[in-house]
C-alpha cells in the first residue's frame, strides 16, 4: 500500500536514493529505491537519535523534532515525523536537492496521514 507512495516522493527529489516508512522503534515498514545501505539498522540508528534528541528539546521546552538530518561524506540522511508513530527516512545522495528533500518531508504527512492515523 505505501509502496507507490513512496516511490512518488523519492520521484520528486533530485539524488534521493531510497525512502523507507519507519515505525517509532525503528522498525522500517516499507522501502523503496538502491539498497546501499542496511536499512534496518540505520533507521534502528536513526530513530534512537531522533527520540535522543526530541527527549532534549522537550527537556528545554523547544518543542518536538519535525525533522532531523545527518550528512555524512557519501550520503545526507533525513528523517521526517508523519505522525507520532511514524516516520519518512530518506538517504539522500551527495548530489541530491535537500531543500526539495525537506519541503517534500513536509509535504508528505498530508500525503500519508489518513492511511496511518
Amino acid at each position: 500500500m505505501f509502496t507507490e507512495r513512496l516511490q512518488q516522493v523519492k520521484d520528486r527529489i533530485a539524488g534521493a536514493r531510497s525512502i523507507s516508512l519507519v515505525a517509532k522503534d525503528g522498525i522500517p515498514v516499507e522501502s523503496v529505491g538502491e539498497s546501499l545501505l542496511d536499512l534496518e539498522m540505520l533507521a534502528a540508528e536513526l530513530m534512537s537519535q531522533v527520540r535522543a534528541v526530541s527527549q532534549n528539546h522537550q527537556e528545554i521546552s523547544v518543542g518536538k523534532v519535525r525533522q532531523f538530518a545527518v550528512s555524512t561524506d557519501r550520503f545526507t540522511l533525513m528523517v521526517g515525523s508523519l505522525t507520532p508513530e511514524y516516520f519518512l527516512m530518506m538517504v539522500l545522495g551527495t548530489d541530491a536537492n535537500y531543500g526539495r528533500a525537506r519541503f517534500e518531508l513536509r509535504r508528505a504527512v498530508s500525503i500519508f496521514e489518513e492511511d496511518l492515523i
